[in-house]
């Protein structure tokens, strides 16, 4: 049998799922009933991998079906298979379309697949999106309060920042209680803690956010992180290098503890001031130090050891 590769187009109410190399097609509902009868579907195939791009909230119940279950997926950058589809000269879009393009790109590309989340780290994700808007939430309500002149509008103001405040905080007891419960969220929170620098916050991040840690090797994880320099050069002209890609998350969660690392962590405060003695920019110094962050938060989880000043 030919091992097929499957690319399911994600929307709110439907899934629409294609395989290649037979471009058979079928739809599924975005719910309980649709999963499991996808399931049975795909037991029907000789299947290699399922391929979808993340969608917000639409894909995240498909990618916890999937996980529990063991079954071989990837979730591709929605650019990178933006790109593949125009490399394609793909001009027709509709959701059939799109699943056979992401078929096709699994069966290309071969991209390697996610491992199945537990249950934990689900909940921890949840949690950090929903923290996410809250703090969105906090400033644009901070935001009007400067600007309101009713008595009655600041007032309501106020008692909701103070309601935003409780949720935040109900939510950052909500993940430390799922990481003390779960031994294997429990140990990796611990050895991310034990790096000067890194806080409860960015670490439920870097947890939930970045669960690869520990399982690639240094540039795999700066380049994840979108912290690896880009660089550009053609002849005999040479650009100045950039970052880009990766997870943006991650990267807003590292830079308060990157400037908490140059002056408390030994190794990385030393690595600062080398840099900045050899007057590169603070854009440049501050991105390197995030990029050390992620590389020995990786090399510590791969180990399973803490942190004793040891260069990883």
């Amino acid at each position: 049998m030919t091992d097929t590769t499957i690319g399911i187009d994600i929307s709110k109410a439907h899934l629409d799922v294609a395989t290649h190399p037979k471009g058979n097609a079928m739809q599924f509902t975005n719910n309980k009933k649709g999963h499991k009868a996808l399931l049975r579907w795909i037991r029907t195939v000789d299947m290699k991998l399922i391929v979808f791009e993340p969608t917000g909230a639409y894909h995240r119940s498909l990618e916890q079906f999937l996980g529990m279950r063991n079954l071989p997926y990837v979730k591709v950058n929605p650019l990178h298979a933006k790109r593949f589809g125009e490399a394609m000269g793909k001009l027709v879009k509709t959701d059939v379309v799109d699943a056979k393009m992401l078929a096709f790109y699994g069966a290309t590309l071969v991209p390697n697949p996610s491992s199945g989340k537990s249950q934990a780290l689900v909940n921890l994700h949840e949690l950090m999106v929903a923290r996410k808007a809250l703090i969105k939430d906090k400033t644009a309500a901070a935001n009007r309060q400067h600007i309101q002149t009713i008595s009655l509008l600041k007032r309501q103001l106020v008692k909701r920042l103070k309601q935003i405040d409780a949720d935040i905080t109900a939510i950052d007891r909500a993940c430390r209680e799922i990481t003390n419960r779960d031994l294997v969220l429990k140990r990796r929170f611990e050895i991310l803690k034990s790096i000067p620098g890194l806080g409860d916050i960015t670490i439920f991040t870097l947890l939930a956010e970045m669960p690869e840690l520990g399982s690639m090797d240094k540039r795999q994880a700066g380049a994840l992180a979108g912290l690896a320099p880009v660089t550009r050069q053609s002849g005999n002209w040479k650009g100045q290098s950039f970052i880009q890609g990766g997870r943006a998350d991650v990267r807003k969660a590292l830079y308060m503890p990157a400037l908490v690392a140059t002056r408390f962590n030994p190794v990385l405060k030393a690595k600062y001031q080398a840099m900045m003695e050899a007057h590169k920019p603070f854009k440049i110094v501050i991105t390197a130090i995030m990029r050390k962050l992620i590389t020995i938060a990786n090399a510590l989880l791969r180990d399973n050891r803490k942190w004793n000043e040891t260069p990883c």
